[in-house]
């Protein structure tokens, strides 16, 4: 009995469910999520054999499956391209892990270049903020000598990741018990929080105190990151082919202001629960936009949290056009973030 394709695609299908859910897997989620062409019955035949080839484990009779450390090994090797990881390569195992935990990251740009094509004009999309997002699930997996993939996934079904260092001798055995151990003590926690109790983890846990050094590293970095919400924008030369852009000083000031992402997110957002605003002209406060007109409306999600979602476009858009556009883009948003808070 050995490894065939098959095989393949379902181990890596119960790793990353359990990468993000830390719960154990069963064949029905498989074959409802991500082998819609198998059966329950086929799956939890190759998931048998899975088992006896060391790749699964099951901690109770009735329970799905979990990944040992020989699936993360195998998961990992299949990533590896030169013997180890480089930063160009990490790219490529960032892909294969968060293909299913950073969709809503996608959305946001989606979202940024249908706007832009459905109006015609150029479209911003703001990530939700208004509170941290806390933490779900924490793995580290080994990947070479002396380096292994930390992996943070958040409650708004986004996922960091990062190499971080680890004592050349640590066995994947031991970086699974340490994420346990990281998880049950930060679940819940926003960066933030897990910064402030990771010196109180040190203490306790005096052996695998270089791999949580460098795992407060990370955490520092998300920390930060939090406080810069993720700009989107699309169609951008849509605005050169209106006559008001036709002086080059002009465009070339309107694209300078739009690469400065943090300056456009203030421009964008929105307070409170005001559903769309329409600053025209010298309204907008920005000399740059003196001859636009900037459109805007929020999403929400479930737990609160609000993006923006904003049009620029000539004084002499299409308002009514616009306003509908971005009704119904609001909506879409809220209950695609709404919908992926409910899994977490």
């Amino acid at each position: 009995m050995g490894m065939d394709d098959r095989k393949l695609r379902i181990l890596q299908a119960i790793i990353d469910d359990y990468i993000l859910t830390a719960v154990p897997v069963g064949s029905r989620t498989i074959s409802r999520k991500y082998e819609t062409s198998l059966s329950s019955a086929t799956i939890r035949n190759e998931m048998s054999d899975l088992e006896d080839l060391g790749y699964l484990d099951q901690p109770h009779v009735s329970a799905g499956r979990i990944p040992s450390a020989k699936a993360y090994r195998l998961y990992v090797d299949q990533l590896l391209q030169s013997g180890r990881i480089t930063a160009d390569s990490s790219d490529t195992i960032r892909t294969h892990f968060a293909n299913r935990v950073q969709q809503m990251e996608r959305v946001i740009d989606q979202a940024a270049q249908v706007l832009s094509t459905l109006t015609g004009y150029t479209a911003v999309v703001l990530e939700p903020g208004g509170k941290q997002p806390r933490i779900r699930n924490i793995q580290l997996v080994s990947v070479s000598p002396g380096s292994a993939l930390a992996i943070i996934v958040t409650d708004a079904g986004l996922v960091r990741d990062h190499i971080i260092s680890v004592p050349r001798n640590m066995d994947s055995d031991e970086l699974y018990t340490i994420s346990r151990a990281l998880t049950e003590a930060l679940s819940d926690c926003t960066p933030q929080q897990a910064c402030d109790r990771i010196p109180i983890l040190m203490a306790r846990m005096e052996g695998n105190a270089a791999v949580l050094q460098s795992f407060s590293g990370l955490m520092s970095e998300a920390r930060d990151g939090d406080s810069h919400r993720r700009v989107a924008v699309g169609g951008v030369s849509n605005m050169l082919a209106y006559p008001e852009y036709s002086d080059m000083e002009k465009a070339r000031s309107f694209l300078s202001l739009i690469e400065t992402r943090d300056k456009l997110a203030s421009i964008i957002a929105q307070k409170g629960d005001v559903a769309f605003t329409v600053r025209i002209g010298p309204e907008t406060g920005v000399p740059e936009m003196s001859d636009c007109s900037i459109v805007t409306a929020t999403y929400s999600t479930r737990s609160g949290r609000q993006g923006t979602i904003g049009v620029i476009g000539p004084t002499r858009m299409q308002y009514s056009r616009v306003l509908s556009v971005l009704s119904g883009m609001g909506q879409q948003l809220s209950e695609l973030f709404g919908s992926n808070e409910e899994k977490q």
